[in-house]
């Protein structure tokens, strides 16, 4: 009966002057939120619209705070993105059920219930013909394909569950998703085991009814295999970075300078791990010894998507002035693309921190900006970025606060023509990452949804 109700409602969306318009819609409710997996929304609209011109083609948001035109310049604003055809914006009201802030506890849980209620309000005010989740929220599939009648694909930035961290919880390590008070109690860690290995298996069905799978990196592809074991449709589609605007600027020796600027580039999310670069940069000013100039600054520059992030910003300012180093350290909050692009092309070296990232849009930026990066040992950044190209270091990496310190003495030790021999191989290896290589594979991985 729903669904008989629901493709009544399917039909008059998608008929406009008397004929019908497929319907393309992405679940993306942080749409305006100005970080890599925005990037990968506006590139893949981009790209289908120049595909399927005549589809009608709509974002389902929780921006409610912003109109569709505001959201639609931010884009090109943080991005350089603009689209060709309209885009419908179908505004969620209940957003608030999948910030994490609303569950202290049992937040994978809560939170990917949460997104079933707010698919069902995006569902009842929009029928599309395919459905892309291009956030992660995979519990919405089934939904969309079996209540909704849709065809549904999802693009994967980072598994909800992986077994890292079904290892983290085993081993009883702390981490952000894994409190001290649970670590120091075996009963609790095992209740807490038994809780991720339920949720890995649910995760694993509802990702399953996905007709196609795209996966941000080699990590991501381990995971999700493993997972959802749909081997036949997941693909690796790289993210799309702005590349060719960053090798646009000019590269040059380096030339007598009064400061080294090391740069962060990433959302101010707490697996970001940004406290880990002020207490590496602070070991490295206490190393650096009273001597002549070039003096050091770190600048952090990043999304804030809510109020979650807004405080998490100010506790990093309070951590600069406990370590006395605020005078060292800037903030970046939301910036325009032009300023970034001026940062990366007056950097010295890209930090990012974050265990595991799922891929890293901010490292590869940096490199094409010629920016030495300095990436975490792990993840994507370890198994599709910072790797060697033609036998040359194209960057480095790290896992501690030690050794973050240590890797940046010696990156500022190197000499000029040492470090533009790092830039250069780093520029050179970063063309598959362009928007042209992920347009043509996402296009690629997509058709099926069209036949």
């Amino acid at each position: 009966m729903i669904r008989l109700l629901l493709q009544k409602k399917k039909k008059s969306v998608s008929s406009k002057n008397g004929k019908n318009q497929m319907v393309i819609a992405f679940f993306h409710p942080y749409c305006n939120a100005g970080g890599g997996g925005e990037r990968v929304l506006w590139c893949a609209l981009r790209a289908l619209q120049k595909k399927y011109p005549e589809a009608v083609y709509v974002v389902y948001t929780g921006d409610i705070n912003v109109s569709g035109q505001q959201i639609l310049e931010g884009a090109f604003r943080r991005f350089n993105i603009r689209l060709v055809h309209p885009v419908q914006f179908v505004f969620l009201k209940k957003r608030y059920l999948v910030e994490d802030s609303r569950y202290p506890h049992f937040t994978l849980l809560g939170q990917s219930l949460g997104s079933i209620f707010l698919g069902w309000e995006a569902l009842m005010q929009c029928v599309p013909d395919v459905y892309i989740d291009s956030m992660g929220y995979a519990f919405t599939l089934p939904l969309f394909k079996y209540v909704g009648g849709c065809r549904v694909g999802s693009y994967v930035h980072y598994p909800t569950i992986s077994t890292d961290m079904l290892s983290v919880v085993k081993n009883q390590n702390v981490g952000f998703n894994n409190a001290a008070f649970i670590t120091k109690n075996a009963f609790l860690s095992k209740a807490k085991l038994i809780y991720y290995h339920l949720f890995a298996f649910i995760y694993g069905l509802v990702g399953s009814c996905s007709d196609t799978v795209m996966v941000n990196s080699s990590w991501t592809l381990n995971h999700i295999l493993s997972l959802w074991k749909v081997g036949n449709c997941t693909n690796v589609v790289y993210p799309p970075c702005d590349v060719q605007t960053f090798l646009d600027i000019p590269l040059h020796e380096e030339e007598m300078t009064q400061e080294h600027l090391l740069v962060s580039v990433g959302q101010f999310r707490p697996e970001k791990n940004h406290p880990l670069q002020i207490r590496a940069f602070a070991k490295l000013l206490s190393k650096k010894v009273v001597e002549s100039p070039p003096s050091l600054k770190l600048v952090l520059i990043g999304g804030c998507r809510n109020k979650d992030d807004e405080l998490r910003v100010n506790q990093l300012r309070r951590l600069s002035e406990e370590l006395g180093i605020q005078e060292d350290v800037e903030f970046k909050i939301n910036i325009p693309f032009d300023e970034l692009k001026k940062y990366l092309s007056k950097a010295t070296i890209g930090l990012h921190t974050m265990w595991n990232e799922h891929f890293g849009i901010g490292i590869v930026e940096c490199m094409a900006a010629g920016t030495i990066i300095l990436a975490h040992n792990s993840g994507g950044p370890k198994l599709d970025i910072v790797v060697p190209h033609d036998g040359q270091i194209t960057g480095f990496l790290a896992e501690t606060e030690e050794g973050y310190a240590e890797t940046m003495a010696h990156i500022l030790s190197l000499s000029a023509e040492k470090r533009l021999q790092i830039r250069n191989s780093a520029r050179a290896s970063v063309s598959r990452f362009s928007d042209q290589e992920f347009e043509m594979a996402f296009l690629s991985s997509v058709e099926r949804l069209f036949k």
